[in-house]
């Protein structure tokens, strides 16, 4: 039997368009899978195609003057969407001004890890008021090096700031109000492995006591901390700079500086500047080509700090001067999977240990394997709160929720489902989960079976990856359920999305699919449709 030959990708992007072939390409097939288009489709007009994009990303209308320079640009998608690769993003932003430009090299949308959204961190650069160019945790390098290219227009770039020292033991109480740059003590009180044996994965429930922060939190915001760099790696470190441990830096031992002040990750381009420096030859050439990009060998992406420090054995580099080299250690964020209402003083977490191989060395991720390994009951962990600007409940406790959650996506959503049993909220909450195995990986399985008894979770729709021979994700049980889904849609539910950026972009493919098919439109007004429900504050997301 003859098989039909797979169709070609539909034109969405004219030739017309200003974008290489490679990006034209790219986001022909993006738009296409986006939209789930069969074959013979038309190529659309340039401003079809700006329509369309603006309607899938979530635009609000014509540009209006917002933000505190008067450009007359509201910073409408599709050009900061971090699902798009940054050399497209910048591409669609350049006729756009500097700060947007700015925005658009931003990693991931409003994480608020950089203290800022990430509209008043490219706002901040862009009048001068803030000089820190690093500060963007998702973003890494690229965006590091991005910020600096366009910082580059205004003449010469700034040097590299510090974030604030860790306050001293002795140092004066936290403020009412912790903040990123002024953080409250919390507590460290216990862990609890969520998946049971045979699970390739590490997932943990984190418990912390906020007794005496002053820490306050709703649901849907998230939990900064600041972690302390793994013990074994800082020893290293200090080995292959080969001095003393206890070498003062601002007043602080060496060893101490590398376990809380810096990161030790990725290794920064400044580093690769010191380098530079202080060797010659070849060295001094391969140094200089990884501080402007380039990758001499092909294991760039491969570098940490230590892996750095190895790959050019024997340079000593002032202890000073390579602690300014470094990155200041970014605090990470956490979405909450607790509710004030129901554990008055306490905040739970939900954690993905992050663990992996490069070469002959095992890494590790520096909070989720603190919080696994290394951070002992009682100890204290400086923290605060970063508050959700658009992903909290509805004001309508009569409204029905549709929540989508798979893995660890599902931390807001445990929070969201104890706030409505608190409050004894009437509106319907349905929850979509999933993971690789049911019998390894459903977490909080009691809890929701408890919720489900109450009657506070109306719908529990699961999907199991890994079970089956065929993959089965949570964006395909939305499609096998797509009648009720569309039904409690057109009853005026909210959606709310958490997890990978890739997978929120499979949801809303699967939501135009279901709004098309079931609520009598076509491909386009589905778009439509989810564009308004964006617009009206019914779908939220929080996606990384």
């Amino acid at each position: 039997m003859t098989q039909n030959a797979p169709s070609p990708i539909p034109t969405l992007i004219p030739d017309s368009a200003p974008f290489t072939v490679e990006q034209r390409t790219w986001l022909n097939g993006f738009f296409a899978g986006l939209l789930s288009l069969d074959h013979g489709v038309n190529a659309l007009s340039s401003a079809e195609t700006a329509a369309l994009m603006n309607e899938v990303m979530g635009a609000a209308g014509p540009a209006t003057a917002r933000g505190p320079l008067d450009d007359g640009d509201d910073g409408a998608a599709p050009w900061h969407d971090p699902a798009v690769p940054l050399p497209d993003r910048m591409q669609l932003a350049e006729k756009r001004p500097l700060r947007r430009r700015m925005m658009a090299a931003m990693g991931q949308q409003d994480c608020g890890q950089c203290g800022y959204n990430c509209e008043d961190y490219a706002n901040a650069i862009a009048l001068k008021n803030e000089e820190r160019l690093n500060l963007c945790v998702p973003g890494g390098k690229e965006t590091t090096r991005m910020l600096k290219t366009l910082y580059a227009e205004f003449g010469a770039i700034p040097a590299t700031a510090k974030a604030p020292a860790p306050p001293a033991a002795d140092a004066a109480p936290a403020p009412a109000a912790p903040t990123r740059n002024a953080p409250a003590e919390a507590t460290f009180v216990s862990r609890t492995k969520l998946n049971k044996p045979g699970s390739q994965k590490e997932t943990w429930h984190i418990d912390i006591d906020l007794a005496g922060s002053g820490i306050d939190y709703a649901v849907g915001d998230s939990f900064g901390v600041f972690p302390h760099n793994e013990p074994a790696l800082v020893d290293a470190v200090v080995a292959a700079l080969q001095a003393p441990a206890d070498f003062p830096i601002a007043g602080r031992p060496l060893r101490a500086v590398l376990g809380d002040g810096v990161s030790l990750g990725v290794a920064p381009d400044m580093l690769f500047q010191l380098i530079s420096y202080i060797t010659g030859g070849e060295r001094r050439q391969k140094a200089k080509a990884l501080a402007s990009g380039g990758d001499p060998d092909g294991d760039a992406a491969t570098l940490d700090v230590l892996a750095a420090l190895e790959k050019f054995p024997g340079i000593k580099p002032d202890p000073e001067a390579f602690i300014e080299a470094l990155d200041p250690m970014q605090p990470r964020l956490y979405s909450i999977s607790s509710s004030p209402k129901a554990a008055a003083g306490k905040v739970s977490l939900t954690i993905d240990s992050v663990r992996y191989t490069i070469g002959r060395r095992n890494r590790v991720g520096v909070a989720s394997t603190w919080f696994a390994d290394r951070i002992a009951p009682g100890a204290k962990i400086r923290a605060y709160v970063q508050k959700a600007e658009h992903f909290g409940l509805p004001a309508d406790p009569t409204t029905p929720v549709i929540m989508i959650g798979p893995g660890t996506g599902i931390a807001p959503f445990r929070a969201f489902l104890q706030e409505r049993m608190a409050t004894k909220a009437p509106g319907r909450n349905w929850l979509f989960f999933g993971h690789q195995h049911r019998d390894h990986d459903f977490f909080y399985e009691d809890e929701l079976s408890g919720l489900r008894s109450a009657g506070v979770l109306t719908r529990l729709s699961l999907a199991w990856s890994r079970d089956d021979r065929q993959k089965f994700y949570v964006q395909d049980r939305m499609r096998e359920v797509g009648r009720d889904l569309w039904a409690w849609l057109a009853e005026g539910a909210h959606v709310y999305v958490c997890g990978a950026i890739a997978m929120g972009k499979d949801v809303e493919s699967a939501l135009v699919d279901v709004i098309a098919a079931h609520g009598a439109r076509t491909i386009d007004q589905a778009v439509a449709f989810l564009g308004d429900l964006k617009k009206n504050h019914r779908y939220h997301t929080d996606v990384y």
